[in-house]
């Protein structure tokens, strides 16, 4: 049998080694992705946190963080500083991929709104346009019948 090797002390089938051999090869690499010099940088800002992502002109993600994966907890991952230092975190992670050239989408109504556009302008990327992506309703939803007392 090819999966077995047989032991000449005993005469016991031994199993093959299992194919994690295999598996162990390809973990410790990281998934290298080429990109352009054009990246788009969607900013979603709520009174709670501040998200960010970088996606390609596909729209594949190439970065992105939160202020709770940059260290701040509770009420701070809502503060303008929080969002500037997720901003500028992601901005570097962009620049090492090769962008060069960002378009910014902001959406939401939290307090870090400009200060992680301003972190962007300042890590070194030239920031081609700056749109307000923040959905708006029109007339809203219906409102609950009125009381009656």
């Amino acid at each position: 049998m090819a999966a077995e090797n047989k032991n000449n002390e005993t005469g016991k089938a031994e199993a093959a080694p299992a194919a994690s051999a295999k598996s162990d090869k390809f973990r410790g690499r990281k998934k290298v992705r080429k990109t352009g010099s054009f990246a788009v940088f969607h900013i979603y800002c709520t009174f709670n946190n501040t998200i960010i992502t970088v996606s390609d002109d596909r729209g594949e993600t190439l970065a992105w963080s939160t202020s709770g994966a940059c260290g701040f907890r509770g009420t701070k991952k809502g503060t303008p500083f929080a969002a500037q230092v997720t901003s500028s975190k992601v901005a570097h992670k962009a620049a090492e991929m090769g962008v060069k050239e960002a378009t910014v989408l902001v959406s939401g109504p939290g307090p870090g709104r400009e200060t992680a556009i301003r972190a962007v302008q300042a890590s070194g990327l030239h920031v081609i346009s700056i749109k307000d992506v923040t959905p708006i309703p029109h007339n809203g939803c219906r409102p609950p019948k009125a009381r009656r007392v």
